[in-house]
C-alpha cells in the first residue's frame, strides 16, 4: 500500500517537473522573440524588413538576445554551483574574486593604458573583453593554486574574498590618477551591457562557455554529495578536491568569460538558484542545474526587454539588481 502510493506521488511529481520545463521552454522562447522585436523601433523578423532594418536585427538584436541566454545561464548555474561547493546561501559567481579580476585588467589598460601613454583610447575600446579575460584567468590560477593547499572550503571562500579585496584596491588606486575619460570608460564597463557582444565576439565567448558547462557536467554526480557537507562526501567515496578543482574551474570560465564581454551584471547568481530550488521544491542539481540556466536566461532577457522599452538607456546590471536585490532580503529575512 506504501510501495504504490510513494509510486504514484513520484509519477506525479515528474509529471509536474515536466510541465514546469516546459512552461520554461516556452517563456524562454517569447522573450526571446519579444527581446529581437522590441527596442527603439519595433521590428517584426517575419516582415518585409528595409535594408537597414535587417542590418540592425542581424547584426544588433540577436546578437544581443543570444548573449542575455548564455549570460544568465552562466551566471545562474555557476551561482548555483558556488552555494553548494560553500554551503552558503548567499554565495554567487563572483564569490572568487573573478569579477575583481576582470575590473581590474579593465582597469589596467584604460586607465594605467592611457597615463604610461602605452595604449590609446581607442586601442583599448575594443581590447577591454581581452583585458577582462586576462585579469580574470590570473585571479582564477591564484585561486587554483590556494585550493591545493587548503582543505576547508572556508578557507577557499575567505582567500577568495580577499584576492577581491586587493583587486578592488588597486583598482580604487587607479582611479585617483586616471584622466576623465579613461576613468568614464572604465564605469560605463562596471554598469554591464549585452549589447557590447556581436558575433566576432561569440567566437571567444561561446568556447570559454562551453569549456566552464564541461567542467560543471564533470562535476555534476558529486555535487548532490556535496549538499550534506565534506565529510558525508568523503565518506561516499567522492574525491572531493578534484570536484572543487572542477567547480572553481567552472565558475572561473563561466562568470569570468561573461564578465569580459558583458561587464559585472549583479543579483542573477545569487538570486537565480534559490528560485529554482523553490519552484522545483528540490536541491537535486540533476533538476536545478537546467532549471537555472532556464530562469537565469529568462531572467536576463526579460531584463534586456525592459532596457530596450525604457525612455532613456539603462544598464542591464541595474535592472537585474531590481530583480535580485528583493530575493536576497528575502533569504536573509527567511534564514
Amino acid at each position: 500500500m506504501h510501495i504504490s502510493k510513494y509510486f504514484r506521488n513520484f509519477a506525479a511529481e515528474m509529471r509536474r517537473n515536466t510541465y514546469i520545463f516546459i512552461g520554461l521552454c516556452v517563456l524562454a522562447a517569447l522573450l526571446f522573440g519579444l527581446d529581437v522585436c522590441s527596442g527603439s523601433m519595433w521590428l517584426w523578423p517575419f516582415g518585409d524588413l528595409s535594408a537597414m532594418e535587417h542590418q540592425i536585427l542581424h547584426a544588433i538584436r540577436l546578437p544581443k538576445a543570444l548573449t542575455a541566454i548564455m549570460a544568465g545561464a552562466a551566471l545562474s548555474v555557476s551561482g548555483l554551483i558556488m552555494q553548494t561547493l560553500f554551503r552558503n546561501p548567499l554565495a554567487g559567481p563572483y564569490t572568487l574574486g573573478v569579477s575583481s579580476g576582470a575590473s581590474l585588467g579593465v582597469a589596467l589598460l584604460t586607465m594605467m593604458g592611457g597615463i604610461l601613454s602605452v595604449f590609446s583610447f581607442q586601442f583599448s575600446v575594443f581590447t577591454l573583453p581581452v583585458a577582462a579575460c586576462v585579469g580574470a584567468t590570473l585571479v582564477l590560477l591564484l585561486v587554483l593554486a590556494v585550493s591545493r593547499r587548503v582543505t576547508s572550503n572556508v578557507s577557499l571562500l575567505i582567500v577568495g574574498l580577499m584576492f577581491g579585496s586587493i583587486a578592488g584596491a588597486l583598482v580604487s588606486l587607479m582611479q585617483n590618477f586616471a584622466n576623465p575619460d579613461a576613468l568614464k570608460l572604465f564605469i560605463v564597463w562596471t554598469l554591464g551591457s549585452l549589447s557590447s557582444v556581436g558575433w566576432g565576439d561569440m567566437q571567444l565567448m561561446v568556447p570559454i562557455l562551453l569549456l566552464g558547462t564541461l567542467f560543471v557536467l564533470l562535476a555534476l554526480k558529486p555535487l548532490n554529495g556535496l549538499l550534506l557537507g565534506e565529510d558525508y562526501a568523503r565518506g561516499l567515496g567522492i574525491n572531493v578536491e578534484r570536484t572543487r578543482l572542477f567547480i572553481v574551474l567552472a565558475t572561473g570560465l563561466l562568470a569570468g568569460g561573461v564578465t569580459a564581454f558583458c561587464g559585472p551584471i549583479a543579483f542573477v547568481g545569487v538570486a537565480v538558484p534559490h528560485i529554482a530550488r523553490g519552484l522545483f521544491r528540490s536541491s537535486n542539481h540533476r533538476l536545478t542545474l537546467p532549471a537555472s540556466a532556464l530562469i537565469g536566461a529568462c531572467l536576463l532577457l526579460l531584463c534586456d526587454i525592459l532596457c530596450s522599452l525604457a525612455i532613456y538607456p539603462l544598464p542591464i546590471s541595474t535592472v537585474s539588481a531590481l530583480f535580485g536585490a528583493p530575493v536576497i532580503i528575502w533569504i536573509i529575512l527567511k534564514k
